[in-house]
């Protein structure tokens, strides 16, 4: 088990842990005035990897030139990376290696170094990847297709070679979350009042009560303390509080999605904060849980004896922000489609699969448990078989959608193409013979600057 965690992270960190080894690394080539390291290469095969894909070197090497290419441009073209936002991609990557590894503490322990250290050494790699990824987007720009346009490229495919969709399926759905009673959410916002209060005193201090008290897993162990927290980082409602706090100043209690909280501004850095709070989850019963059970078994049997549409009932009564307001009908998040396979739905709900799977279209499941992908937190949902698609070769009528991003990817593959083609003529490219390969593109190389 060790092998493989170590493994991941190597891949996961592989700029910093390659780079600890310096006596294998040497300068490979040179993009305008960016150096292209060995190491570099070695990171591009070990992202082949980790996606599963077949090691080429190649193809790395292409990929490589292509970063440094974009990040050349960027400084001709002037396009710049705030340190916000490199600060706001480096929380999001360490809050998922320690996820990965299990805890803040294991993940240092097994580096021999400290969470900021490790960003520290990282922060270059990350500015860089975004720097190519803003250049690139300059590139592309938002391309739109026209169906006219979609239509055309789907008769350049060859029928032979007009690729097969599996079975997929076009659900709705009507969810009920299980809710705090009132008394409950009473003594959890009177519970941390009471510590709000003894740190207005004096009586103790934050760090001290939010690792007694806290029931925030990630900051409790800290004291409570959130280091570099920038805009969209945190639900709306505590961002709301937190960017209004002034240094030292401690907030009122407030209520999120995740229930009440309170907040010490430790310092503002520009549109980065520093804070500490607390956490007081309110307490659900038995009751408050199948009570939600109850609601939506009442709204199955007004579907069932006519008295309301399913689409109707997903309007008045579901919880769910997002597929309330269009009949229930569940977007998938990976395409944007209303077309789920089955590969993806396992992912989601193994007891959703057995259900649908039993299912006519137009049939509507009874009331079953569920816990969101999202938020973890648990609830009950009505399900309805809106169609079933089975598995046929890719056509406008049934795979719009896939076919607007199939070509929508080529057309951005084509202008990365001719964007090559045009900048490395004019700009410095020099590399070592070992590393010149058959690439893709149309490369210039050793061209004047």
């Amino acid at each position: 088990m060790q092998k493989i965690k170590f493994a991941f992270l190597f891949i996961l960190l592989s700029h910093w842990a390659i780079s600890q080894q310096q006596v294998i690394d040497k300068v490979i080539g040179v993009v305008g005035k960016y150096p292209v390291l060995y190491s570099d290469l070695q990171n591009m095969m070990l992202d082949q990897q980790k996606n599963e894909q077949a090691v080429n070197k190649c193809k790395a090497m292409e990929l490589l030139l292509f970063q440094k290419l974009l990040i050349a441009q960027a400084d001709r073209d002037s396009v710049t990376v705030s340190d916000a936002e490199v600060e706001n991609e480096l929380n999001r990557r360490m809050a998922y290696f320690i996820q990965q590894f299990g805890s803040e503490e294991k993940l240092e322990n097994y580096y021999g170094k400290r969470t900021n250290v490790i960003k520290d050494d990282l922060r270059a790699d990350i500015h860089e990847q975004l720097l190519a990824n803003k250049m690139q987007g300059k590139i592309t720009g938002d391309v739109k297709l026209t169906p006219a346009e979609v239509r055309i490229f789907y008769k350049t495919i060859p029928e032979d070679s007009l690729p097969l969709v599996n079975s997929e399926v076009e659900l709705q759905q009507i969810v009920k979350r299980p809710g705090f009673s009132p008394e409950a959410k009473l003594e959890a916002k009177e519970q941390l009042e009471s510590y709000r209060q003894r740190v207005l005193k004096g009586e103790a201090k934050m760090s001290s009560l939010a690792r007694l008290y806290s029931e925030d897993p990630g900051s409790a162990k800290e004291g409570g303390f959130m280091g570099n927290v920038g805009r969209g980082m945190m639900v709306p409602e505590f961002e709301g509080v937190a960017f209004k706090l002034k240094q030292g100043e401690i907030s009122n209690v407030f209520e999120t999605t995740y229930g009440f909280h309170f907040i010490e501004m430790v310092q503002r850095k520009g549109e980065l904060l520093d804070l500490r709070h607390i956490l007081v989850i309110p307490k659900m019963t038995n009751n408050d849980f199948y009570k939600s059970k109850q609601d939506l078994d009442s709204i199955y049997e007004e579907i069932k004896r006519g008295k309301i549409t399913f689409e109707e009932a997903a309007k008045k009564y579901s919880d769910d922000k997002d597929t309330k307001q269009n009949g229930g009908l569940m977007i998938n998040p990976s395409n944007a489609s209303t077309k789920f396979d089955n590969e993806y739905l396992s992912q989601m709900d193994q007891n959703m699969i057995v259900t649908m799977n039993a299912m006519k279209i137009g049939e509507i499941s009874k009331p079953m448990q569920f816990v969101g992908a999202s938020d973890g937190k648990p609830g009950f949902r009505l399900l309805k078989l809106k169609n079933r698609i089975d598995p046929h070769k890719m056509n406008m009528k049934d795979d719009y959608q896939k076919l607007s991003m199939i070509a929508t990817a080529d057309k951005n593959k084509k202008l990365v193409k001719e964007w090559i083609r045009k900048r490395s003529k004019i700009t410095y490219i020099k590399l070592e013979p070992d590393f010149v390969c058959k690439f893709e593109n149309e490369w210039m190389f050793n061209a004047a600057q």
